[in-house]
């Protein structure tokens, strides 16, 4: 890569940075002083300290698995993020950023969301805190998540349907950094994952970060040593970094983020960026995107709202090109089995999203990706309340129902 288009702030490596419209640069730069003079002192960590004991929930537990793990050949530990207020590991971000919204001097939060999860949770710290919320979500979304749209209303947000492109999560984001530019002074753009321009990717990894922190400490403290494996999925990839980040320098610790192989890698329909994506520009950052062969980004497909991205984190694309997290794919019917069998062994229903991590346990050992009883950290990073309709629909379609 030619150092000219090397990324001059917020790089991960060649990937990252800031391209975007020269009208965003300053809300861009308040928020990055907010970032590095806010958001370490003593009042807001002290602050945001009791938001995530008292209203989040935190710490969440680490639950061993037998009767899943035995399925795998694995042992196999989950951190349970699905019990977290509003059911997946979204509220860490969002009670982070809506409380920094708030030391901003600012009233009014935006956000984007596809599974709803990130549109719940910033309802629910809006309330909370005392702002206005407005969501944008594609309009396909909105059919498939219809329960998620609900709770934000009923939270007081306003919830803006989009109806451009792929109606997808890619297209909410759109129309949010449309709504952004046009109130810069009164709104913070509350972004849901580790995408988009600096320094969102690095202030989303920072709040979610505490995943990592306590199941790290968690596991040192009951197996007085650390797993062989920590496996999360990787839609935009905030659950994924949240509990990666602890254990980037833990070399001995493989790192594995499984991607929306939708109805396979070669059908050109699913989500794989990491696997199947090249280096490009999405939402103002350089990333590994799926394209053509002419630069267009092209759609994502995933059974999952929250995998249905063209593009991923930033510093997941360094971490696969250094070789210090590897990422694969596993397919819509693979996600939707092991949704089912997490349900029949251990009674936990998970979201679709990491389904897609348990497929991949499922099969591990059999396709020698880990070696039989490996010791894995599992990042459970949502439940499946939001999913129950769509399974019932894909349910009905397998039996042939009408």
């Amino acid at each position: 890569m030619s150092t000219e288009v090397r990324p001059k702030v917020g790089a991960f490596g060649e990937y990252g940075g800031r391209y975007v419209p020269e009208l965003l640069v300053p809300a861009l730069d308040e928020l990055e002083r907010a970032r590095r003079e806010i958001v370490p002192s003593r009042a807001f960590q002290s602050e945001l300290s009791r938001l995530l004991a008292d209203w989040v929930g935190r710490p969440t537990p680490l639950m061993e698995a037998p009767a899943f793990s035995e399925a795998c050949g694995l042992e196999v530990v989950m951190k349970r993020e699905e019990l977290l207020h509003g059911g997946a590991h979204k509220t860490n971000n969002v009670a982070g950023q809506a409380l920094l919204t708030r030391y901003m001097g600012k009233k009014r939060v935006i956000a984007e969301t596809g599974a709803g999860q990130h549109g719940c949770a910033t309802a629910m710290a809006a309330a909370r805190l005392g702002l206005e919320a407005v969501v944008y979500m594609g309009e396909k979304d909105i059919e498939r998540q219809a329960p998620n749209v609900k709770r934000m209303e009923l939270c007081g947000a306003s919830v803006v349907s989009v109806r451009t492109g792929s109606r997808t999560l890619k297209d909410a984001i759109n129309e949010a950094l449309r709504d952004w530019t046009q109130n810069l002074e009164t709104t913070h753009y509350l972004l849901g994952t580790v995408c988009g321009p600096h320094p969102f990717p690095k202030l989303v990894r920072d709040f979610q970060a505490i995943i990592g922190r306590e199941a790290r400490g968690q596991w040192r403290k009951r197996y007085r040593n650390l797993p062989d494996a920590v496996v999360a999925c990787v839609g935009g990839g905030s659950n994924a970094m949240g509990i990666f980040h602890a254990f980037v320098r833990d070399e001995g610790v493989q790192l594995i983020g499984v991607e929306p192989g939708g109805r396979g890698i070669e059908t050109r329909e699913h989500g794989a960026t990491l696997v199947a994506g090249r280096p490009g520009l999405l939402h103002g950052a350089r990333t590994s995107v799926l394209q053509d062969d002419e630069g267009q980004i092209l759609e994502a497909h995933s059974v999952s709202a929250g995998l249905d991205y063209p593009g991923v984190g930033p510093e997941h694309a360094y971490l696969r090109d250094i070789g210090r997290a590897r990422y694969v794919a596993v397919t819509d019917e693979e996600a939707l089995d092991a949704f089912e069998r997490l349900s029949e062994l251990e009674g936990i229903i998970p979201a679709f999203e990491p389904a897609h991590a348990l497929a991949f346990l499922l099969k591990a050992v059999r396709e020698n990706e880990l070696r039989a009883g490996a010791h894995v950290l599992m990042n459970l990073c949502g439940r499946g309340d939001k999913d129950l309709e769509t399974y019932f629909r894909f349910h009905a379609g397998r039996r042939g129902d009408s």
